[in-house]
């Protein structure tokens, strides 16, 4: 299974060890699915791990230690098409990510710009938790 993850979702299982997007990303590296990134996905990475509300509640190695699995583990997409659809322009590299690797999901926590799309090329746009109940993988 082919899967996209909104930047938000890894930033929050970075910050807080106890819940569901750290969950997601254990599942990761576990083999569960096959996590989709891109120069774009890690570059929004390591710009989102940066702002000092962030900063403040992160420590840098332990960014720069998921940085680097997105960069040796997971499965770099290197031509994303021109996508338009996204009401936030800042998200259309998502739904780009997703359409180029064939995605099964794309998981965010964005509910009013991703989330309201529902589908894009196949790919099912839900929730860390609609994901989970539907593998039932929660925790």
């Amino acid at each position: 299974m082919r899967v996209v993850v909104d930047t938000n979702v890894l930033v929050s299982a970075l910050i807080t060890e106890k819940s569901l997007p750290a969950h997601l990303l254990t599942l990761w590296r576990e083999g569960y699915f096959e996590l989709l990134t891109s120069q774009s996905h890690i570059a929004e990475m390591m710009r989102a791990t940066r702002y000092p509300k962030i900063r403040a509640r992160l420590s840098i190695a332990t960014a720069g230690r998921l940085i680097n699995e997105l960069r040796d583990v997971a499965t770099i997409l290197n031509i994303l098409p021109q996508i338009s659809l996204s009401p936030d322009p800042a998200d259309n590299y998502l739904l780009a990510m997703a359409a180029a690797g064939g995605a099964d999901f794309l998981i965010t926590g964005d509910k009013r710009d991703l989330l309201a799309l529902r589908i894009h090329a196949g790919a099912k746009i839900v929730t860390v938790r609609e994901f989970l109940l539907l593998h039932r993988q929660l925790p």
